[in-house]
């Protein structure tokens, strides 16, 4: 029997998920505050376009927030994929409609799942590690923009690996290629390298998700930050193995300045995976919405603070993306001078 599943935030991923998972015959109901989007899911259905395939569309089950009231049956658990600083009330919300036994996924950026465990338990909550690409760039049409073949990493917070676990992994391979992990923390952590190297410099910037991979000048900057995330995640104990399908290692090396034309060369070459996808960051700059910055680089910083490991470049873009006002920040290339100014790096 599969299971009665809310996704929480029906943005960029949650649409790309529930949308692919309705289709495969899955039990989904999609929740969002957009209203715009909701309506035109509920009337035309939900557009999906994915990279290489035709676009389709998909009749799903969604609401908005206050029509969650007429919900009478339960769910069997439910994925939080809303921003980070939504996490409480999202997790607040849900809770209530959900089994006595119903599990919540922490399904966002960030590292949030002991948050989500404060409010339901942490023999309730899982962790989901997400690598696909998504947009959702107007109401009801959501696009895949990548090519990668593994999207899912799932795990318990105690590392151990569950039939539940494996439950949820098989499911999302509806969607892409899902596996069960015995290191969530340490997988979380390299994917906060991740976002943290390419999701503030793309939205700084405007450029997407390839474009800051490729060009020497941007490229140089993300290898820096992600190399102080794995050494301040490491130095709170987490086992970082690979971000982004790298060798840890190697980041922290180049960021030393020791073989650093290996690793331009996996990040460009890498780069061709990812299409003409814009990272959630950069979506936000553009739809003049709050960033996630004190969630991603800023979650290092403090994190960094508690370990005595200097972060610099983690720093410095915290301080230039404060520096613009809750939706006054325009992606422009110069931006990229403000950053290296207020770390000092003159190339």
């Amino acid at each position: 029997m599969t299971p009665r599943i809310a996704i929480v935030g029906a943005g960029a991923i949650g649409s790309v998920v529930g949308g692919l998972l309705t289709r495969a015959g899955v039990d989904v109901t999609l929740v969002d505050q957009w209203a715009d989007h909701v309506d035109a899911m509920q009337r035309d259905g939900l557009r999906l376009s994915i990279e290489g395939h035709d676009e389709i569309t998909v009749p799903v089950q969604a609401l908005q927030i206050h029509e969650l009231q007429s919900v009478s049956e339960p769910f069997d658990m439910a994925f939080v994929a809303v921003k980070s600083y939504d996490t409480e009330w999202a997790t607040h919300l849900i809770a209530p409609y959900l089994t006595s036994d119903g599990v919540v996924v922490d399904f966002q950026n960030g590292i949030n799942d002991e948050r989500v465990a404060a409010i339901v338990g942490a023999e309730r909550t899982l962790g989901c590690v997400i690598t696909i690409g998504a947009g959702l760039y107007e109401p009801g049409h959501a696009l895949r923009t990548d090519t990668r073949e593994l999207g899912f990493k799932v795990g318990e917070l105690d590392g151990k690996v569950t039939d539940r676990a494996r439950a949820i992994a098989e499911l999302l391979q509806h969607v892409e290629g899902a596996e069960v992990t015995d290191n969530l923390w340490g997988e979380r952590w390299a994917k906060l390298a991740v976002n943290c190297m390419a999701n503030p410099i793309a939205g700084l910037t405007g450029y997407g998700s390839a474009e800051v991979r490729r060009r020497d000048d941007t490229r140089r900057v993300c290898v820096r930050v992600a190399a102080e995330a794995i050494e301040v995640g490491r130095a709170h104990g987490h086992e970082i193995d690979q971000v982004w399908g790298i060798p840890a290692d190697r980041f922290v090396n180049a960021a030393a300045g020791i073989d650093t034309e290996q690793l331009d060369e996996e990040l460009i070459e890498g780069a061709g995976a990812l299409g003409e996808g814009r990272p959630s960051f950069l979506q936000d700059v553009i739809r003049k919405r709050r960033t996630e910055i004190d969630f991603l680089n800023g979650y290092v910083v403090e994190r960094g603070r508690e370990a005595e490991v200097p972060t610099p470049y983690n720093d410095a873009v915290v301080e230039v993306v404060h520096s613009f006002p809750v939706g006054q920040l325009v992606p422009d290339p110069a931006n990229l001078d403000r950053l290296l100014e207020a770390i000092g790096d003159q190339g």
